[in-house]
């Protein structure tokens, strides 16, 4: 949600009325994320949110766009894709969905109503892991397939991309974490996983609820440009990496933890595999996010409004989660 490329108010304008979402009447770039560049979108009819693309291409993009029009049918609430308006030309190998802006991939979704709860407590916790285990099951019939982008191969080819800003402590517990996920997945508990399309990305800022702190509401999920085909065990640890932990010290939240896997088994119980990589899979999520906050901390890119995670929060929760592992 960094801005990398500046769009005119005019461009904008021309999109979004081409889109027959109405008259643009303000643009405003969103500061927050780190992959791409994203607007908020006020025109005559509504909300929206213009993002464009820095590193995923025209021919991934439908992945991610799809899988929202498939989880809305399916009662999930997430943002939906506005496509171009009916009758106009859509040319071989084009995306009704996807557009071009600025000569990137662009796409215009609705703003959800709520706001981000960056301090949930157990019943925030519930709603999420209910939520997700809907989705889950919603993607069941989803027929696109990508891998997850940001998994086991990127991680291998990541790894040593990074090493040399670390010290002897960190490289140690990185080449040792990344050695046993190579292990895990070259097993048959691994391989019996269910899996499908998982949104691999669910931190706290890119869930919106509505309601009250005592009750709240759950509005949508958000931000589907880490999704791919993965275990939904993955998943579901790293949504466990974000929400049910204690943000200073990387340890677990016993009571938000309890809430969130019970409301997700109320829906999908976890399977006898899935219980029993749950410790290695929430080790998993958090070499994930520590791998990607260090490339994005050392190697950064220019953009107005960037502010890079900082990785070692990261790094403070995969040396919870070997030192004192979760079980189901």
């Amino acid at each position: 949600m960094a801005v990398y490329t500046e769009v005119a108010f005019d461009e904008a304008a021309a999109l979004l009325g081409a889109l027959d979402l109405g008259e643009l009447t303000a643009l405003r770039g969103i500061e927050g994320g780190i992959e791409n560049t994203n607007y908020f979108a006020t025109t005559t009819e509504g909300e929206w949110v213009l993002t464009l693309f820095e590193r995923l291409t025209h021919a991934q993009l439908p992945f991610y766009l799809h899988l929202m029009k498939h989880l809305a049918r399916h009662g999930v609430p997430v943002p939906d894709p506005q496509a171009k308006r009916e009758g106009a030309r859509v040319g071989p190998g084009e995306d009704a969905i996807l557009h071009t802006l600025c000569g990137k991939p662009a796409a215009v979704v609705n703003r959800l109503h709520g706001k981000s709860e960056l301090a949930p407590g157990p019943a925030h916790c519930a709603a999420v892991g209910h939520m997700l285990a809907r989705a889950h099951l919603a993607a069941r019939d989803y027929d696109r397939r990508q891998p997850n982008l940001r998994g086991l191969a990127w991680w291998n080819d990541t790894v040593p991309v990074v090493l040399p800003y670390l010290d002897a402590a960190q490289s140690a517990l990185i080449r040792a974490e990344l050695a046993y996920q190579n292990h895990v997945a070259a097993g048959s508990a691994y391989a019996a996983l269910p899996r499908g399309a998982v949104h691999a990305d669910l931190f706290r800022d890119n869930v919106m609820f509505t309601g009250t702190a005592e009750q709240p509401a759950l509005s949508g999920f958000f931000d589907f440009y880490f999704a791919g085909v993965d275990t939904w065990l993955f998943d579901l640890a790293v949504t466990l990496n974000d929400w049910a932990i204690d943000l200073p010290t990387g340890r677990t939240d016993a009571a938000r933890t309890r809430a969130l896997l019970d409301a997700y088994q109320a829906v999908r119980p976890l399977t006898g595999a899935e219980r029993r990589l749950l410790p290695a899979m929430l080790r998993a999520g958090a070499l994930r996010f520590w791998l990607s906050r260090l490339w994005d901390f050392h190697l950064p890119r220019e953009a107005s409004m960037l502010k890079p995670h900082d990785p070692t929060h990261f790094e403070r929760v995969l040396r919870q989660r070997v030192t004192t592992p979760l079980h189901a």
